[in-house]
């Protein structure tokens, strides 16, 4: 019982708040779920099904809010799901440890450029400029998100609020593309394990009404430059986050599979890698 009351209420804030920049918090939800005794073959589908119903419901509130701008979003996505597959097949090739390290990098640096500069200002531009830059920002994202296994979200957020749109249309923007690379991952790992019915039905209540609060808190109670403060903590955190697993990567066993404290707490081959966002 005490693994459900804890996983519920970590659930509900931590969806709550990641919402609010349009993030899934798998990378958090996995290895909690592996310290409070879930098998990794369950806690991996689970934590990705919850991005996916936290996220989902999040979209809808900021498609209804007019917080999605889908001539960039619908690009980000389709390449997205193209590119990922050509860098999961890199990953055996690729040192895989210095990508990341470059990467955790960037995440501080945009974290940074998201507390401290200030916001840049819109600009009016044609709709093939902004296909053109959403497919740009997919290819990448998508590519770096299936050869490395971290969240493209977090490489497309900032670059969308770094390219002019306010924060809020670039976190309801982003969330549109997580919920479709979490579905993805959930696919790819569910047929490794089975669900915990109860555990499932619980934290994906949880996360419905966190992902709904934290999006009513992001549309209705935040400015945007608070909102940018927020994305640029939460950043910091992803990249301490994926520092800590660097350090756990160490602990890799003779077949090549990274043990539970490695990369995003996830136990997977190269082949199979996903993006947690």
């Amino acid at each position: 019982m005490a693994l459900y009351l804890i996983s519920a209420v970590i659930v509900l804030v931590f969806s709550g708040l990641m919402a609010m920049a349009g993030l899934g918090a798998a990378f958090l939800f996995v290895p909690m779920f592996y310290y409070l005794g879930v098998p990794l073959a369950e806690a991996t589908p689970t934590a990705l099904l919850l991005n996916v119903v936290s996220l989902l419901f999040a979209t809808i509130s900021y498609w209804r809010g007019g917080l999605i701008n889908w001539r960039v979003g619908l690009p980000v996505l389709i390449v997205a799901v193209v590119a990922a597959p050509l860098g999961a097949r890199l990953t055996s090739v690729v040192d895989q440890r210095l990508l990341l390290g470059l990467f955790a990098a960037f995440l501080v640096f945009a974290g940074a450029m998201m507390l401290f500069r200030p916001q840049p200002h819109p600009r009016t531009v044609s709709r093939t400029v902004e296909v053109s830059a959403g497919a740009a920002v997919g290819g990448v994202a998508g590519f770096l998100g299936g050869l490395l296994g971290v969240g493209g979200g977090n490489f497309i957020l900032p670059v969308l609020n770094g390219l002019g749109l306010d924060p809020k249309v670039a976190a309801g923007t982003t969330a549109l593309v997580v919920i479709f690379s979490s579905l993805s991952g959930f696919l790819g790992h569910a047929a490794l394990g089975g669900l915990d019915p109860l555990l499932l039905g619980s934290t994906a209540l949880m996360a419905a009404i966190g992902s709904l609060s934290g999006a009513y808190l992001m549309q209705h109670r935040l400015s945007s430059a608070q909102l940018k403060r927020i994305i640029g903590v939460l950043l910091w955190v992803i990249a301490a986050k994926i520092i800590w697993d660097l350090i756990g990567m160490r602990q890799v066993n003779t077949t090549g599979v990274v043990g539970p404290t490695g990369m995003l707490g996830l136990t997977v081959t190269p082949i199979r890698q996903v993006s947690l966002a």
